[in-house]
């Protein structure tokens, strides 16, 4: 079993790490946050800062390869895994470690962290880099990845295309696209964690897109100073929008292109198509009622019921919370029908759950709310931080949503098939989901939704 470790982990991690600390060297040379690696070791050189910084990298490379052997090497997978990694790092590095070595306290405030943001991105693209490389270095293939293929990266490019209409940006666009789809030549199962896969890999693409880019493409520099990328948060949301609108888009695509000339067909256990989705219809509503009853006190705390009312042209708080519970059982019932049979116990509904809130926050009161009332889509990180409360409420109900769903759903299995078996098969998806991305998914999107509006709200 050691063995196997550092042949498949820790050494191919350790050669990763230092493919990603010279890709993330070079940009935060560039931006002049490297002098602070060469002062743990008393010196100014940005020579001696890039050297210390690549030999760290691969050290820390070294442990991400260890964290990663037994998932799915897969490019995608790893890709979501190395950005994780990376912005654990930034707490544990420019806002931990480092302080505590050379002045002797925590950088845990907000202006520190405000200052250390060039850092993070740094770290995000070290994490990606890191995590592309661990895949190309190992070259193995996982059960179900399937094969890139020149029908597969049309499907990307047509998904792309989707994509680059929401951005406004073609080559933005077009290239998320096409590189979804050398990461996945065969998507995962699950509309749903695709739509929360596409929100991460939007937010990928807000930081190598807007934010690294196109600042080179037009002016020569990237544009990772706060100030940059609080002049680009109006992008951010596009960005976030369009990633699922990708994902989504291509896995359906691949669907369509299986269902249309593949012979093969699964065997199925469960209930036919139709009684599963009324089922998850019903329990969704139940769980999104739930859920906006938990939303509730954030929304009276607030006082934003009057301003939901408006929706339907009144304006009293009872008016609102009717239409806010209305509202709560419809978003329920799209979960119901998009995450059916994808959470297997307490933690994947909390992590499926919280991630859902978080998008609807970003499509409800920053984008459709403000439109639906006459106005214009809120992409300001002045209204981002000042949605905070909202937002804490969205991950709020989210969390009650997939909790409830999750136990309405664990509590039935079809009549004909034998209590026993349906818990083995349950075992066993949920060990499958555990060799992907998903737990990667779900702390990033905790990460994002609570960290980018306190550090860009001004």
């Amino acid at each position: 079993m050691l063995a196997e470790i550092v042949r498949k982990g820790l050494v191919p991690g350790a050669y990763a790490g230092l493919i990603g600390g010279v890709i993330s060297g070079v940009a935060l040379s560039q931006v002049g946050a490297l002098p602070a690696t060469a002062a743990l070791v008393h010196s100014d050189s940005a020579a001696v800062a890039f050297v210390i910084h690549v030999v760290v990298a691969g050290i820390i490379g070294a442990g991400f390869g260890v964290l990663v052997w037994h998932q799915r090497s897969g490019a995608g997978e790893t890709l979501f895994w190395g950005l994780t990694y990376g912005a654990l790092w930034w707490f544990a590095g420019p806002l931990t470690l480092m302080p505590l070595l050379q002045v002797g306290f925590l950088a845990w405030d907000v202006h520190s962290a405000q200052e250390a943001f060039g850092s993070l991105l740094g770290h995000l693209l070290y994490g990606a880099g890191t995590g592309l490389a661990v895949a190309a270095i190992r070259r193995e293939r996982p059960a179900g990845h399937g094969t890139t293929t020149a029908g597969t990266v049309v499907r990307g490019a047509l998904a792309g295309v989707v994509g680059a209409w929401m951005l406004g940006d073609p080559l933005i666009g077009l290239l998320a696209g096409v590189g979804f789809a050398l990461l996945y030549p065969r998507p995962p199962d699950g509309t749903g964690p695709a739509l929360i896969r596409g929100t991460v890999y939007g937010f990928f693409w807000w930081v190598v897109g807007a934010l690294t880019l196109l600042p080179l493409i037009g002016d020569g520099r990237l544009a990772w100073s706060l100030e940059d990328a609080r002049a680009a948060f109006s992008t951010l949301p596009k960005y976030l929008l369009s990633g699922p609108a990708i994902t989504v888009a291509y896995q359906w695509l691949d669907r369509l292109v299986r269902l249309l000339f593949s012979d093969v067909r699964a065997i199925r256990d469960e209930e036919g198509a139709g009684t599963e989705g009324l089922r998850a219809v019903g329990r969704g509503a139940l769980a999104g009622l739930v859920g906006g009853v938990v939303f509730t006190g954030v929304m009276v705390r607030v006082g934003i019921l009057p301003v939901i009312a408006q929706l339907v042209g009144m304006r009293s708080s009872m008016a609102g919370l009717v239409v806010h519970l209305v509202i709560a059982v419809v978003i329920g019932v799209c979960y119901g029908l998009l995450f059916r049979r994808q959470s297997y116990d307490l933690n994947s509904a909390l992590g499926w759950g919280v991630s859902y809130g978080f998008f609807w926050w970003i499509l409800g009161p920053l984008t459709l709310m403000p439109i639906l009332l006459g106005g214009a889509p809120q992409w300001t990180a002045q209204t981002a931080a000042g949605l905070f409360a909202s937002l804490v409420g969205h991950l709020a109900y989210g969390a009650g949503l997939g909790v409830v769903f999750h136990l309405l759903e664990a509590r039935q299995n079809p009549w004909w098939i034998p209590r026993t078996r349906a818990d083995a098969v349950r075992v066993g998806r949920r060990k499958e989901q555990l060799l992907t991305s998903a737990p990667a998914l779900w702390a990033l999107v905790v990460a994002i939704a609570l960290v980018l509006p306190v550090l860009l709200g001004v």
